[in-house]
């Protein structure tokens, strides 16, 4: 999550990652309670109308999602399960933040439209997500694209949290943004694996 930041992550988070291996504290216990808090924090507070404040708990929850990889190297414990544990559990709080602000369109502002156009955001970016985790299972390169799970994260959560302190009709802006941009991903690395495909294909005949 957010991997475009892990640049200054270290050093900002690294006192508190040593801090917590200190203490003992399993970098699998820091994915799950961060997961955990961003679930809780996105289905309990978008859909009661608190956005700045929902927004605010799923970035305290979400800064343990650059914790626990620093923790992990810190104690020499990276691992394959701990990637899929990580990537599973992104999986998890996107879904969450996703279904909260749907639930905010539908209980806060009484549209179905605006409800499903934020669901089309969700299932365009759980798909931009898989393609690129089922083409690298099989081999192929899958990266880029004009919307990557950061920028979904970000711009949904400042368009909440920007609607959250009054301005008049960004979150609407950033749902549908994520929907066509997320779209349009899904299609960017579809196209680049079957470039890579016919590529492979033209080597072997």
């Amino acid at each position: 999550m957010l991997e475009r930041f892990r640049g200054w992550s270290a050093t900002v988070l690294g006192p508190i990652a040593r801090l917590l291996v200190r203490l003992g504290v399993s970098p699998d216990v820091v994915t799950i309670v961060g997961t955990l808090g961003v679930v809780l924090g996105a289905l309990i507070c978008f859909p009661q109308g608190w956005l700045w404040q929902g927004v605010l708990v799923v970035m305290i929850f979400v800064i343990s999602d650059m914790i626990d990889g620093l923790m992990a190297k810190i104690t020499g414990t990276a691992s394959n399960w701990g990637a899929f544990l990580d990537s599973t559990s992104d999986r998890l709080g996107d879904a969450a933040v996703f279904g909260g602000i749907l639930l905010y369109f539908v209980y806060r502002q009484d549209s179905t439209l605006w409800a499903g156009i934020a669901l089309a955001g969700l299932v365009f970016g759980q798909w931009t997500s898989y393609v690129k985790a089922r083409a690298e299972s099989l081999g192929f390169a899958c990266t880029g694209g004009l919307a990557a799970r950061a920028d979904r994260l970000v711009i949904i959560l400042v368009g909440a949290f920007l609607a959250g302190v009054g301005v008049p009709y960004v979150l609407n802006v950033a749902v549908a943004a994520l929907a066509v941009t997320s779209m349009i991903t899904v299609l960017q690395r579809i196209a680049q694996v079957r470039k890579q495909a016919k590529a492979a294909n033209a080597r072997s005949a």
